[in-house]
């Protein structure tokens, strides 16, 4: 099966408060973004393929009331808290961190788990506090997943490894692996390979030979997950990355990087048109 995702970070800021946003009034971006894709990703029923759109929380509503009956989006969130509701237990008492059942309250069906960015602001708390355990990430991660399944979400996982961990990037994704899928439901999960050492501007993203190197690890680690290419899914990769077999997709979040940088709806649509070769 093939997975094309889309995460849309804070994309949602106006170009006035020095966010990227041209398209949509905040109140009005989930739902637009909704309206201009799922009708156009209809011609692609017949195929094998899913889509999902992660929007942050305070899209949720309204993308969800703009999603229709037969569409082919899944709506999703930017990840949950480790924590949830439950009988006889808690009743909502998560200040400040969204659920997986609250998610599931407003409409979501996926979440995305594990982002790099999720990983670095983890990573920086943990240091904050004096731990050191380098493990310690993987496995409050894992308890995220736990908790979005429980909830009765799918899980995109990300994994990727850093500069500085190149050297030893088969141990870096291991540990990311077999602790952050630790008991979880791997029928339920995709994985986003995010080569985080070459994103970014100026960076010089990795080549087909690498990228197939890292799927065919992955699918030997995790016994053949599906594993989708989160370096950001492009104009210019999406017929290169369509031509690995060890890759069944891609994580799509801007389209434009120069000019007026940002998402465009009709960009997005022009690069699943490539990646599906129709």
């Amino acid at each position: 099966m093939k997975h094309i995702f889309l995460n849309l970070k804070r994309f949602d800021i106006p170009k006035e408060l020095a966010g990227v946003n041209g398209i949509a009034p905040a109140k009005e971006w989930g739902s637009f973004i909704m309206r201009e894709i799922q009708e156009p990703l209809k011609a692609y029923m017949d195929k094998d393929v899913e889509f999902g759109v992660f929007f942050p929380e305070a899209h949720i509503l309204t993308a969800a009331a703009a999603q229709t009956e037969h569409s082919m989006v899944k709506l999703g969130c930017q990840s949950v808290f480790r924590m949830d509701t439950s009988e006889g237990g808690n009743f909502g008492a998560f200040t400040t961190n969204r659920t997986g059942n609250a998610m599931r309250a407003l409409g979501c069906q996926a979440t995305i788990i594990g982002h790099c960015e999720e990983r670095n602001d983890k990573g920086g708390i943990l240091l904050e506090a004096g731990a050191i355990d380098k493990k310690a990430v993987n496995r409050i991660l894992n308890q995220e997943i736990l908790a979005a399944q429980k909830a009765g979400l799918e899980v995109l996982y990300c994994i990727g490894e850093k500069a500085e961990e190149q050297e030893n990037w088969k141990e870096v994704l291991e540990e990311q692996l077999l602790t952050g899928l630790e008991g979880v439901d791997k029928s339920r999960v995709t994985i986003a390979y995010e080569p985080i050492w070459a994103i970014g501007p100026g960076k010089t993203p990795p080549n087909k030979e690498y990228i197939t190197k890292i799927g065919a690890f992955i699918k030997t680690v995790t016994g053949g997950m599906d594993v989708v290419y989160g370096g950001g899914l492009k104009h210019d990769n999406a017929e290169m990355l369509a031509s690995i077999p060890e890759i069944d997709g891609g994580l799509i979040a801007l389209t434009r990087f120069q000019g007026d940088i940002g998402f465009y709806p009709e960009e997005y649509l022009e690069i699943v048109r490539i990646y599906m070769g129709k």
